[in-house]
This record gives C-alpha cells, structure tokens and sequence, in this order.
C-alpha cells in the first residue's frame, strides 16, 4: 500500500543495513530523518530495508521478510523513552550480532540507558555522515567520527546540519499525517519555553527557504518543524502548495500567530482540526513555563476556529513547579470556554517529564520538593481531570501516570536504570524522580550540545523567583 521510488534488491556482496523503527508503522513513515537515511543508503552500494515494531514484531523487514538477524548494520531511530523497551526486546528476540547504532532525540538527550545494548550512539543529526556509520565494521571505526559516542569518549560535541535542498523523493504510506509528502520547512525552535528539550538539542533553529521546497505530486503536503507557524515564509509556503491544488496540513500552529489571513487559508488548505498546545490555563503558571500563550490567545484562536475549522485540540501538562489544584481546574474552565465557541473539543494532558539540557532538568516530577507529596498530587490532579471532564463531557485523553514516571526515569537516568528494560520495577528507582540540587553532576554532562549550564541555571533561578 505505499509507493516505494527507493525499493531495492539485493546482490552477493552488497552490505545490508536495517534501519529499526521500535515503534508503530504510522509514526516511522511520518519521520522525515528516516526517509533521508533510508534513501540516502539506497543510493549507495549497500541495501537498506525497514523494521518496525508492528510489522512483523520487529524482527523482518517490511521489503523482504528478512530476518533482521541476516544484517550487517542495525540503525535504532528512539524517538520516545517507551520505545527502549520495544528496542531491548527486537534485539533480544532476533539474535542481531551486527553492529548496533542507536539515534534520534533520546540518544541526543541521554544514552547511558542503553549502554549495555548499542556498540555506539549517534548524537546529531545524520546529514553528512551516513556513510560512516554503513562502512565501519566495529565500534573502533565508528570511534572519531564526529557525534559518535562508544564510551570510551570524554566528550563529544552534537553535530547539526545545514538544510539545503529539501528531498524530492521519499517512500508514501499512510502514515500520521494521512498519505502525504513529508516537508520539512524548519529544524530547532525560535522560542525559550523552560520544558522543552527543542530548543538546546537542535540549536541553532534553521529555517528551510521556500526556493529549496521540492514540487509536491501526491495530493497532501504535511509541514513538519518543532514550531512550523514561527517560518517567516509560512504563509508562502501555505499558499503555493494550496494554490496547486494540494492539501496542507501543519504539525501545528502557535495560538499567538493565528490571523484571519492564515486561519482563511489553512481552512483552504483542508484543515479540520487546529491543535493548539497552551500547556498550562494559568497565567502564573506560563510564565514559569516561558510558553508565552496566554488566555487570549487561546481565546482569540477558538474565535478564528468557530467558522472555519470542525475541532479544536488542545494539549495541556500537569505537574508543573509552583502548581496547585486551581490550576488544573483552570484546564477544564479554559477547554468549556473554547467549547462555547466551536462545536468539538478534545483535551490532551500529559504529565510533565523535566528533560535533561532543559532549565527543569533540576525538579522532581510532580513538580514538587517532596517526591511523596508531588506523585500523590500528582495521581489527584489526573483523577481530577478524568473525572471533570467526563461529567462536562469534553473529550479528554489523560495520560496514565506510570508510563511517565517512567520516561522521567529513562530519559535522567544511568547505567544503572536498564535494569527496568529487563523487567525491574520503575519504584526501584525513585530516586531519578527526586528534585536534583544544580551542584551535582548530571548524567548527559558529557554531551555538548552547545549551550552554558549557567544560562539553564539563570533559567532555573528565574523560576524560583517566580514561585
């Protein structure tokens, strides 16, 4: 069911690549680092095919039913703390013995997790070194590239890429966005909001230039970037796609930039749900986050939305520093106010995971300096909502609270935490969900991704102050 220009077939000889994607079909065909890597070792001598965890479990691929025990080379795209365990269990399961290289943002926030499973972990972004990483043999060769880290290195500095010519060519499945050419206009993130990892492990933010957009044949363009609305040309870009008769569809829109002339457009471009991430209804509560939405914006937006657009979505976080239970409330008032003004709403709350190389790295997760106390709000503040907004009949998807517990745990953890990718409870280490005092050495500190501790602990002190 996808229109694949790339397909392949092998020759005796050839150096057979698996490119693994531990997660759904629908999220791996939506990434746009996937589609470059795997066309980019298909132009080459060697042969690249594709895993992913709901195809086959994992362990053949999706072009030939390969065993991925008959690689050379496995590629690990982590994309989320959930996917390591999906990953352990590929790699248990298949009997690899190739060489093991993990990527993608949670290799770039903080590896030791996975130390026992990978030969090596490449922290950057790909472009430029793809052929690398296919032709070494072991981790020996891939040690000195640039991004590469074994173990064995001190340091090792994050390599970024220009963004040059857009890809013209890329596999068509039905992925998240719907069947769609993936375009990638903008890497990183203008903004400084506190929670997000964005803006440190893609710096510095890049935009793409409309003349380096390819033509689009299929009949839906995705616009992919952390922030696609802040592209000085996105309107531009919009309109060109929308004028050759195409569908359009962002991976989201800051409130604060929606206008008549962009909200008129988006609905030309077929867009029936505008998702909007406040992260926090309170006022207090967005400028410890530095998001910069406030209530009127929101507003604002559900106004342009009412006659144009068919849903609204909202995404939320909880366990925020400084939180209390009006807060949350405020959550539910907020989402009955937007749905005063368009006929459906959803809500999506998540608990706030403090990413490492973020000015939250330091707090405990529940938001507060008694671990007991914050997991017990915690557990109250998501009742709450599930509760409220059933009896107000909000659409809502509240997260569970275990599963991020347990990405706090992976994403700030050491060695020591791969115990639970074997089966050991998360409880076993609270610990990794405790406040951090700014003095303590962190785990990622010998990744460099081209920031100043200090700057993230002015950040810190600048919340203290608020609260």
């Amino acid at each position: 069911m996808e229109h694949n220009p790339f397909a392949k077939r092998y020759r005796k000889g050839m150096r057979k690549i698996a490119l693994v994607y531990p997660n759904r079909y629908v999220g791996g065909i939506a990434n746009t680092g996937l589609q470059y890597i795997y066309a980019k070792i298909n132009e080459s001598d060697a042969i690249c095919e594709r895993f992913y965890a709901d195809v086959f479990d994992g362990l053949r691929s999706v072009e030939s039913a390969t065993p991925l025990s008959e690689f050379d080379v496995a590629l690990f795209s982590l994309q989320y703390e959930m996917d390591y365990f999906k990953a352990v269990e590929i790699l248990n399961k298949s009997g690899f013995k190739g060489m093991k290289i993990a990527g993608g943002p949670c290799v770039m926030e903080n590896p030791l997790p996975l130390m026992d499973y990978f030969d090596a972990f490449f922290i950057g972004e790909v472009e430029g070194y793809v052929e690398d990483l296919i032709t070494a043999k072991t981790p020996e060769e891939l040690s000195g590239i640039p991004g590469i880290y074994t173990g064995k290195e001190e340091k090792v500095r994050r390599v970024y890429a220009k963004l040059g010519k857009h890809m013209d060519r890329q596999i068509i499945g039905d992925g998240a966005y719907g069947r769609c050419f993936l375009l990638e206009i903008g890497r990183g993130c203008i903004r400084k909001c506190r929670f997000c990892i964005v803006r440190q492990i893609y710096f510095p933010p890049r935009w793409r230039r409309r003349n380096l957009l390819p033509e689009v044949k299929e009949d839906k363009a995705a616009i992919i970037a952390p922030s696609p609305s802040d592209h000085p040309q996105f309107k531009e870009i919009v309109q060109q796609y929308v004028e050759e008769g195409k569908e359009v569809s962002p991976s989201s829109v800051r409130a604060d930039t929606l206008d008549e002339e962009l909200a008129d457009l988006l609905k030309r471009a077929g867009v029936r749900t505008l998702t909007v991430a406040p992260e926090t209804a309170s006022e207090k509560l967005q400028e410890v986050i530095n998001k910069g939405i406030g209530e009127e914006d929101v507003i604002r937006a559900a106004e342009l939305a009412s006659t144009r657009f068919e849903k609204v979505k909202l995404y939320y976080m909880v366990g925020l520093p400084g939180e209390e239970m009006e807060d949350v409330k405020a959550i539910v008032e907020q989402s009955l106010r937007v749905r005063n003004l368009v006929r459906r709403v959803e809500i999506s709350v998540n608990p706030l995971v403090p990413k490492p190389h973020t000015p939250l790295q330091w707090i405990g997760f529940g938001g507060k300096e008694n671990l007991k106390e914050g997991l017990s709000e915690l557990k109250k503040k998501l009742d709450y909502l599930r509760k409220e907004t059933k009896k107000v009949g909000i659409e809502a998807d509240i997260s569970g609270f275990r599963e991020f517990a347990v990405q706090t745990i992976l994403s700030r953890g050491d060695r020591k935490v791969a115990a639970m990718l074997e089966g050991a409870s998360y409880r076993k280490f609270e610990e990794y969900l405790r406040p951090i005092d700014p003095e303590t050495p962190l785990p990622w500190d010998f990744i460099d991704h081209g920031y100043r501790k200090s700057t993230l602990l002015k950040e810190y002190d600048k919340i203290k102050k608020i609260l």
